[in-house]
């Protein structure tokens, strides 16, 4: 715990009243189709509590379109057809100019032509990234293209094995040994979701324990990639990054269970989020 507190304390320092927009970062997320919208959404309000001076979603123009409309807080930038497409990627590049992290996946579809753009992306990209979700099943095979970069793997057990090729198994020390040993051979950190996270950068690793049973409801991965995807941006590294996303993401679940219990969702994690992070600053 003390770990923690030390870390979001310097993260989260009192700010000089001579900051200015963009010195706490610039985050894109890609993410959307025509049947999903909601993902990226909660990709960028989750990166906007957690102290991003501002976000930018592109996504397809159906989900676009349905985003642009939740919050005045979100910037959209649509992509015609109904999934993201390699020829998006030009677009996507002169958007992505001045920004200072990503998250990608959440809600991409898995359409061949999807997998293809995301794998270019991320093999050409110096940006620190977030892969969440569609994003993850896209390299999967191709797992070189994260090898030495400053990216974040978010897998549950299932995307893990997708991805790897290997099931993660039931004891807790041969699932680090299992997260540790990957995350080495791709130089990459990874954060594998559950009930307790592990994360590792292939030389260190850390267990966190926050969360709920509650937590189980669609979007409260979502919320963590935004969360590790504000952090990247603020130029946190990123084994940092991913540790105290995790911590932030439970902290705020336990407390949103506290009021809501069954009826949580992962909307209600975005309100909790800055009680989290106030106790630090």
């Amino acid at each position: 715990m003390d770990k923690i507190k030390r870390k979001l304390r310097e993260i989260y320092k009192k700010r000089d009243k001579k900051v200015h927009k963009y010195n706490f970062g610039s985050l894109l997320v890609i993410g959307g189709s025509k049947i999903y919208s909601g993902s990226p959404a909660f990709n960028a309000l989750s990166a906007l509590r957690s102290g991003v001076d501002l976000v930018e979603i592109t996504a397809p123009e159906r989900a676009a379109n349905i985003i642009g409309g939740f919050s005045p807080d979100l910037i959209t930038h649509l992509l015609k057809g109904d999934f993201l497409k390699t020829k998006h990627l030009k677009q996507i590049y002169k958007i992505s100019k001045n920004k200072t992290g990503v998250v990608i996946g959440g809600g991409l579809g898995r359409e061949k032509e999807t997998f293809k753009a995301v794998q270019k992306f991320l093999s050409e990209t110096k940006l620190p990234c977030v892969i969440d979700a569609d994003a993850i099943h896209a390299i999967a095979g191709k797992k070189n293209i994260m090898s030495g970069k400053n990216f974040v793997i978010t897998p549950h057990a299932h995307e893990f094995f997708v991805f790897s090729g290997e099931k993660i198994l039931k004891d807790l020390e041969e699932r680090k040994k299992q997260v540790k040993k990957l995350a080495k051979e791709l130089k990459t950190t990874i954060l594998l979701k559950g009930n307790t996270d592990i994360i590792s950068d292939g030389n260190k690793i850390y267990l966190n324990k926050t969360g709920t049973p509650y937590m189980t409801k669609g979007g409260t991965g979502d919320t963590l990639a935004g969360i590790v995807g504000a952090l990247l941006a603020r130029k946190v590294k990123p084994f940092e990054s991913a540790w105290c996303g995790a911590y932030i993401n439970g902290k705020a679940g336990e407390l949103a269970s506290k009021k809501f219990g069954e009826g949580l969702l992962a909307s209600d994690l975005l309100n909790e989020i800055p009680n989290v992070i106030k106790e630090y600053i």
